[in-house]
């Protein structure tokens, strides 16, 4: 598809948004032209246009999307409303819109987030803009979006197929525009206003339905675009688990029948770790897209076969980071990049206790990698997505002082050294008496400190006595406190946990070319930290520059 662009605001910073989205756009194949050879035409304006460009943009022989405040703002004698069927009257205050599903807008692609069942809400995204008040829509617009105020709801996103012009009226604000929901939005409406087809959903087969089958298999039901055909493992009381939520579904215990399947577009990978690479690579080999559970891999040199592969089948290769969406990451990296911390120099991560570790093969070194690569694959990548600066080399130590039954190390220590002088450790235990806080950040102008809550569920057994289950620290988001240079102490609040959010990306990639948050590069940066660590706790903790 081919896009022309008529950008004209007095706004800077919505200016630079625009512009960020225009490239961001370009990346999912779309175009940029002018608007002579365009299929469809973007203006972004919050002032009124010249006399003679808005003729040029009535006519019907040319497709028109009207975005953000340009209705409002930028047609004085109302010919684009007369032309585009939607006439305007103001607009609300700035708030966290829900944008729904219109009338006409049932075969258009959403993230939306569906909530309780029997919820008034129903389901919807979430944007924080203003909503133009729309007084009158003529009989032959397509409402494909809308929003609510009061008991009033009004349209978003609209399409007049008779004069051939759209109108998108969020995006009024830089945030707004930034916000990944405001480039699917837009390209979902660019592909209806260009008559481009539908995408088509994602027939998602899952290889291995262990611990994480489950998780995968509920977010893939839950998301639009991604339709679960199948499940692959060896044991068949796991199969009937998989079967009995999806009935629906095809079983079988030969990873070779799954990837033979004509039905299946994307393979999760969720055997254990030491077998990723070879069944990414099978996979791609037959035609799939690969999402592998983390670490992306053992070595490096395998991560960079399926990459390679990848890239040559024109397939996706990611890996499921799910904790780069953790409340608390999500508050933490807002502090860092906001400036709240001044320059950031200094980062120390913990998970562990004290207690024997689980007996599954994630405590196995020869089949997991070790104890770098357990949790190491959640906060390395946590960790590097803070402090996204070249790395001057590791330093690791591993112990293994009580719990013989196991391969993995009781306690071990990662140490990265940045280029720019910065440092960062993360600290796994299983003999830790005293816990260290989860997160501990210094920068030139203030910290930040997550501390543990220690959290429990109480109910009462089959005779009415009380039972308390206790939850592990790593199993509550940590209380986050930013303390000032001036002593001052402010509890941050963490972003709601956004449902499946990982998965919700994945669909929009696969369907529509949005770029991911997570990529395959990203995480084989983090696999070549944890090999370098193993490198370094084999030789005394020597230094080792990652490859």
């Amino acid at each position: 598809m081919r896009l022309a662009w008529i950008v004209d605001l007095e706004d800077d910073d919505l200016r630079a948004a625009v512009n960020r989205l225009r490239s961001r756009l370009a990346e999912t194949g779309l175009d940029d032209t002018d608007v002579h050879d365009a299929d469809v035409v973007v203006v972004w304006a919050d002032r009124p246009l010249p006399r003679d460009l808005a003729h040029a943009l009535a006519d019907p022989g040319l497709r028109v999307v009207l975005a953000g405040p340009t209705l409002a703002a930028a047609d004085a004698d109302r010919l684009l409303a007369e032309t585009s069927g939607v006439h305007t009257d103001g607009a609300t205050a700035v708030h966290d819109v829900r944008v729904r599903v219109g009338r006409d807008g049932g075969g258009l692609p959403t993230s939306g987030h569906a909530h309780a069942e029997g919820d008034h809400v129903g389901v919807h995204d979430h944007v924080t803009d203003r909503i133009t008040l729309v007084d009158k829509v003529a009989d032959d617009v397509e409402v494909l979006r809308t929003a609510y105020v009061g008991l009033a709801e009004h349209p978003v996103m609209t399409w007049r197929p008779g004069t051939a012009t759209g109108v998108w009226t969020l995006g009024t604000l830089p945030g707004s525009v930034h916000d990944r929901t405001a480039a699917r939005e837009l390209l979902t409406m660019l592909r209806h206003v260009a008559g481009a087809p539908g995408p088509r959903h994602v027939r998602v087969g899952l290889l291995g339905y262990g611990a994480i089958g489950h998780e995968h298999s509920r977010a893939v039901r839950a998301v639009e675009g991604l339709d679960l055909t199948a499940v692959c493992d060896t044991s068949a009381a796991r199969l009937d688990a998989a079967a009995a939520v999806a009935p629906e579904i095809a079983t079988m215990a030969d990873g070779a029948e799954l990837l033979a399947r004509d039905d299946v577009d994307l393979v999760v990978v969720s055997t254990p770790p030491s077998t990723h690479a070879t069944w990414a690579l099978r996979a791609i080999r037959a035609g799939k897209h690969v999402l592998v559970e983390k670490p992306f891999a053992i070595r490096t040199d395998e991560a960079d076969a399926v990459l390679a592969e990848a890239a040559a089948a024109e397939r996706l290769a990611v890996v499921y980071q799910n904790r780069r969406f953790d409340p608390d990451h999500l508050a933490v990296r807002r502090a860092v990049q906001g400036g709240a911390l001044g320059e950031v120099f200094h980062v120390e991560t913990f998970v562990g206790g004290y207690g024997h570790p689980c007996n599954l093969w994630h405590s196995d070194e020869g089949v997991s990698g070790g104890a770098f690569y357990d949790w190491g694959a959640h906060v390395l990548d946590q960790i590097l997505d803070l402090v996204p600066t070249d790395i001057d080399h590791v330093t690791a130590a591993a112990h293994k002082r009580r719990w013989y039954d196991v391969t993995n190390a009781d306690h071990s220590r990662v140490t990265i050294r940045f280029a720019d002088g910065a440092e960062a450790e993360f600290v796994h235990s299983d003999l830790a008496a005293a816990l260290k806080p989860r997160w501990y950040v210094l920068g030139t102008a203030g910290a930040l400190v997550g501390h543990w809550r220690t959290e429990k569920v109480v109910s009462r057994n089959d005779i009415g006595t009380l039972e308390e289950d206790v939850l592990a620290p790593a199993d509550s988001p940590p209380l986050l406190d930013l303390h000032g240079a001036d002593g001052s102490v402010t509890r941050l609040a963490t972003p709601p946990s956004q449902p499946y959010a990982f998965h919700h990306e994945l669909a929009d990639r696969l369907r529509l070319g949005l770029p991911m948050t997570v990529t395959g590069q990203q995480s084989r940066r983090v696999l070549s930290v944890m090999e370098a660590a193993r490198c370094s706790a084999e030789d005394s903790g020597r230094p080792v520059v990652p490859q």
